[in-house]
């Protein structure tokens, strides 16, 4: 399992993927940069310009390694995968229940009870830290507003109730998110979440990392026989992965926003880093985005203790258990879905 952990990132642009025996071949300008072997991969990201062979393409099929082709500064395009795998009457199940609103909300209130509850902690985390260099009275409020959504959760309420309280909620909790960075606060200035394209540094690696995040999520419903398209809190609706953005609202903060702050207010990233296109867009160039996946994978590697299953697990296999839990959740195995709730 711990193979799944292992992807590979290729953001040089030009770069040329190939199969050589049981290896991936990366080439540059025709020089060979990488040899890795296919047994050690899980998956393969794709930026920008990055070519791959059909036979490469094929190989990964069959070794269950799937190849996601991503535009240079993060949206995903496409993915490559062999045959869909697990029980059909799991994802039967999976259908139904996504038909039915009563069941639908009472998921989409798990899986926001762990969103809020880990957006909460960041904010309270920041505040604890760093309490003297923020706007403690604001970031209080909204933490306190959070709350009161977490407890809004667990009441039995319809799906459209649900939606709309996440969708208050999310506002509030970015209106926090400037006052949460706490260095190279000009440089790096925050007006609320914008996307498609991102208009700012902050979003730009906001948007980055969550897309990262829901390569590595996606993956791992697939990998337990869920339909990533199937979702409850996020509907029905043609190429978009509902499921995979469902549970993926549990790790945003816990993971992507967590990493973008620790990037930013350690000078990890600077302005220089970045580019305006003529359409406003903002980019990455090279060396940051590798930055930015060599941050990203290094915190996939960090232990921490499963809250649920009460055992230490590498950050990158959370996204693993959770979908083994959502899985025994629709099959009849737990009484709920337990979200994954940092502490």
């Amino acid at each position: 399992m711990k193979k799944l952990l292992n992807t590979l990132f290729v953001s040089t642009q030009g770069a040329y993927l190939s199969k050589e025996g049981e290896t991936v071949l990366v080439k540059v300008e025709k020089e060979v940069r990488l040899r890795l072997p296919i047994h050690n991969l899980g998956g393969i990201v794709c930026f920008g310009n990055v070519a791959c062979s059909p036979f490469l393409l094929g190989m990964c099929a069959q070794r269950d390694v799937a190849v996601s082709f991503l535009t240079e500064y993060g949206r995903f395009l496409a993915a490559i995968r062999g045959p869909v795998s697990g029980n059909v009457l799991l994802r039967r199940q999976q259908y139904r229940w996504a038909d039915d609103l009563t069941k639908s909300s009472k998921i989409a209130r798990s899986i926001l009870t762990g969103k809020f509850a880990n957006c909460r902690t960041v904010v309270q985390r920041v505040l604890r830290d760093h309490g003297d260099k923020i706007d403690s009275s604001e970031a209080g409020r909204i933490s306190e507003k959070i709350k009161t959504s977490l407890k809004q959760m667990q009441t039995d309420l319809p799906l459209n109730i649900v939606r709309g309280i996440e969708g208050d909620t999310a506002r509030a909790y970015f209106q926090a998110f400037d006052h949460l960075i706490v260095s190279q606060k000009k440089d790096f200035a925050f007006n609320g979440r914008n996307k498609r394209p991102p208009t700012d540094k902050v979003n730009c690696l906001l948007s980055f990392i969550y897309t990262l995040v829901m390569h590595d999520v996606r993956s791992a419903l697939e990998s337990v026989g869920l339909d990533p398209s199937v979702g409850f809190l996020h509907r029905d609706r043609p190429g978009r992965h509902g499921l995979a953005l469902d549970i993926m609202e549990e790790f945003r903060p816990f993971i992507a926003d967590r990493l973008v702050l620790s990037l930013i207010n350690l000078s990890q990233v600077s302005k220089k880093g970045f580019k305006k296109t003529e359409t406003g867009a903002v980019l990455m160039n090279d060396d940051t985005r590798k930055t930015v996946l060599t941050a990203y994978q290094k915190r996939k590697q960090d232990e921490i203790m499963h809250p649920f299953i009460k055992e230490k697990v590498q950050v990158g296999l959370v996204f693993f258990v959770q979908a083994l839990l959502f899985a025994r959740y629709l099959r009849g195995d737990i009484d709920g879905y337990p979200a994954f709730i940092w502490k």
